[in-house]
């Protein structure tokens, strides 16, 4: 029930040297059209926080939450006839969590199926790119299914550098086609005999999004994108186990409306500074017609401690507006048409931090076979108003 998308997965890895075989031909004349293994990743990560407005509890109450996420990704390759370039890209993708507000949803029982829930989400994508035209099309497919939420999606992209390739415009279209299972909090059900294991009526929620990008080199040390989607949402999109207290003291879940715009407009700067230090900035803008503005201010600083080991600092600074219909617990008043009390659309400042340290020697990395590279990374997210989270992750690379 709580939605998050933390990379995650451990499975078996022998399997990857069954793709690994290399050709002898000469690549510059000839290139393989066989399927050959060109890298996988599997990423784990372990996230927790904590925080004392919990939207299930009215606004108020435990935010307790963990999650563990695994995500195993592999990508092949294959040259056609006119020597185009076919990427797959399959990912599976694995996390699990508990929570502590989610259970209350329920509170009578001691431990109900919305205390933990395991999501499910695999995708694929392909990609033909032409080297010498510099342009590619690419399609792709994904789901994700959990205890209350199921998604299915899709996209198709296009790319074409111009300017004698040192700049490159992007597209793509998406689209998530959602299914939201209406579980209210227990009080508020018609039968409240009723139990988890109950069949519940469902209700749409449809997202399009329109993403544009160009990318463009301005020398040898400095490059920058410029980015702007268009999101357009439909159907049911609050949750109905996030309970509303009035005024009044009467009770009712959130109600939001069932349209939303969103427009964020963003700019990349990568500058490299000498042959040890990469600086990377990033803004965006974030509108919607909820009211909700917001800002983000990325930087992270790669830095090569040897030609193999690097460390990359890295601080983000987020500040939104509220949207129209947000109010705390018992604030709302009982006329209002709209009302929510979840703090993810209040006001509020946030600050993340933390770092990554990447190995990848030329040679396996403690000698594993194929293994080419590991990173570890570490961030603490804290907002003003009480909300704290910590993320560990582990990525390995194979080639």
């Amino acid at each position: 029930m709580k939605k998050l998308s933390l990379a995650v997965i451990a499975l078996y890895v022998g399997l990857l040297s069954a793709f690994s075989q290399k050709t002898t031909t000469d690549s510059s004349v000839y290139k393989s059209r066989k399927l050959t293994f060109e890298e996988a990743n599997i990423v784990s990560s372990y996230y927790q926080q904590d925080g004392n407005n919990s939207a299930v509890t009215g606004g108020i109450g435990t935010e307790k939450l963990t999650d563990i996420s695994n995500a195993f990704q592999v990508k092949l390759r294959k040259y056609d006839r006119q020597n185009r370039k076919h990427t797959f890209d399959v990912e599976v993708g694995v996390d699990h969590y508990t929570s502590a507000s989610s259970d209350k949803i329920n509170p009578s029982t001691i431990s109900s199926a919305s205390a933990a829930d395991t999501r499910f989400y695999p995708s694929v994508n392909w990609t033909m790119e032409n080297e010498q035209k510099g342009s590619s099309i690419g399609a792709g497919l994904s789901t994700s299914t959990e205890y209350d939420y199921q998604s299915f999606g899709g996209s198709i992209n296009f790319s074409k550098k111009i300017l004698k390739k040192s700049g490159e415009f992007s597209a793509r279209l998406q689209t998530f086609l959602d299914n939201v299972t209406l579980i209210q909090p227990i009080e508020l059900r018609t039968n409240t005999r009723r139990d988890e294991d109950d069949d519940y009526a469902t209700s749409p929620r449809n997202t399009y999004s329109v993403a544009l990008s160009y990318a463009q080199v301005i020398n040898q040390q400095m490059q920058v994108e410029f980015l702007v989607d268009a999101i357009y949402q439909k159907g049911y999109l609050g949750l109905p186990f996030h309970r509303i207290y009035f005024t009044n003291n009467a009770e009712k879940v959130e109600n939001l409306p069932n349209s939303r715009f969103k427009l964020p407009i963003g700019v990349r700067l990568n500058y490299f500074a000498g042959d040890r230090l990469i600086v990377r900035a990033y803004y965006r803008y974030y509108q919607d017609d909820w009211g909700l503005m917001a800002h983000t201010l990325n930087i992270e600083t790669p830095v090569k401690i040897t030609p193999f080991f690097s460390i990359s600092p890295f601080y983000r600074f987020y500040k939104q507006r509220a949207v129209n219909y947000f109010a705390p617990y018992k604030m709302h008043k009982i006329t209002e048409q709209y009302f929510t009390s979840n703090y993810d659309l209040s006001s509020f400042n946030s600050n993340f931090y933390g770092a990554g340290f990447r190995l990848a020697p030329p040679t396996n990395v403690f000698g594993i076979q194929h293994l080419a590279s590991m990173e570890m990374r570490y961030g603490h997210y804290a907002k003003n108003i009480g909300m704290q989270s910590d993320i560990v992750s582990l990525q390995l690379g194979f080639k």
